[in-house]
């Protein structure tokens, strides 16, 4: 039996939920490409997609708004009086430690307060390290408003939610990724969802998966201005350094994420732009976000050419960290955050991949081959 490290080409598991076309550069959720879901539907309507058939889900997405608002009204009840981990301890490894208290059922309720909980404790760990108190959820708003609001202690605008609520659709599902495949494997030994999600969770921890959109802004910050693009990127790759935001493990062309995310940015910035607030501060915020979406633009035109002028037989294209990292940067979530971020998204997929796996009743036991030594002959 052929043994390949990375399990390429190995077919764990048969699903409805996702289908990453990486020859396309096509993702499928449940029957609908990514570009008919992302700017086009809440958070919650595609948490309806995901989960129907799955959990016993209300009849409309009205209801299950609903239901995620008292959810997360229900988590943030349970913010742990201890604050000093906060301010100790990375935001990613806070936000395992405090999911671990939620109960780990496998039911519709448990889902929830699993959806609900990434976003209430991301808020409120990054208001505590800012030295702010915590700001609790409002019932009426949708998830992606919501989460805006807690973080902020103020409102969004209409234009800033529909930004985050594209992103949380873009990063939902994604076939069976590092996280999403670990998510499986604990659910088939039954051990519940709240399990299944810190598991993945701890795999999405890691700078090869989750980890990797904030380094793209480091690398923004280094080269600065436009003009500067293609001596500082020819000097990284001279140093064998990765471009981040650049490549991914399925894609052979253009990761479809990237194209949601960019448009999203992009229409951040065009509603930033003509928003009613004339006051300088919002001008300043606009005129800033104008003009990194323009220096991120050029770099990755000038990454891109010198890519495929000098690394021709590898497939490295634009993948979804490149417009995350800006994305989120433009909504003010700290870069130290971005990966809870991508849990608070995620989590949606790995839910609803943790409940198939429950249906297929398969504990999920590969085989290795052993390439120790021998044992000694016994003496005679």
């Amino acid at each position: 039996m052929q043994v390949d490290p990375g399990l390429e080409g190995v077919i764990a598991a048969e699903t409805v939920l996702s289908e990453v076309d990486g020859q396309a550069g096509r993702l499928t959720i449940r029957g609908h490409l990514l570009e008919e879901l992302a700017g086009h539907c809440s958070f919650e309507a595609v948490l309806q997609i995901l989960l129907d058939g799955l959990l016993e889900l209300p009849g409309s997405e009205a209801a299950l708004q609903a239901d995620l608002a008292r959810a997360r009204a229900q988590v943030f009840a349970l913010l742990p009086p201890d604050r000093d981990s906060c301010r100790r301890l990375p935001p990613i490894e806070v936000l395992r430690a405090w999911i671990a208290q939620l109960p780990d059922g496998d039911d519709y309720p448990t889902a929830l307060q699993l959806l609900a909980a990434p976003a209430v404790f991301t808020a409120a760990i990054l208001r505590i390290r800012a030295g702010d108190e915590p700001v609790a959820p409002e019932p009426c708003l949708r998830h992606a408003a919501d989460f805006l609001r807690m973080l902020r202690n103020a409102p969004a605008s209409d234009y800033e939610a529909a930004a985050l609520d594209s992103y949380l659709v873009t990063v939902a599902d994604h076939g069976l990724n590092a996280s999403t495949f670990t998510a499986r494997v604990v659910a088939s030994t039954r051990a519940g969802l709240t399990s299944a999600v810190i598991a993945a969770l701890s795999a999405l921890k890691g700078p090869l998966h989750g980890g990797a959109p904030g380094p793209v802004l480091d690398m923004l910050d280094a080269i600065g201005q436009p003009e500067r693009a293609r001596l500082w990127i020819e000097a990284a790759l001279q140093r064998n350094e990765r471009l981040m935001g650049f490549g991914h493990r399925i894609y052979r062309v253009r990761d479809p994420r990237a194209d949601a995310l960019r448009a999203a940015l992009r229409a951040l910035a065009t509603s930033c732009a003509h928003s009613d607030n004339t006051v300088s501060s919002g001008q300043s915020k606009s005129r800033a976000l104008s003009e990194r979406l323009a220096l991120a633009e050029s770099v990755e035109r000038e990454a891109l050419r010198i890519l495929h002028r000098d690394k021709p037989q590898r497939a490295l294209d634009t993948n979804v960290e490149f417009y995350t990292a800006l994305l989120l940067e433009a909504l003010g979530v700290p870069r130290e955050a971005f990966t809870c971020m991508f849990a608070v998204g995620r989590v949606g997929g790995w839910i609803a991949h943790a409940r198939e796996q429950l249906r297929c009743g398969r504990l999920i036991r590969p085989q290795s081959r052993y390439i120790g030594p021998a044992p000694a002959p016994a003496a005679a």
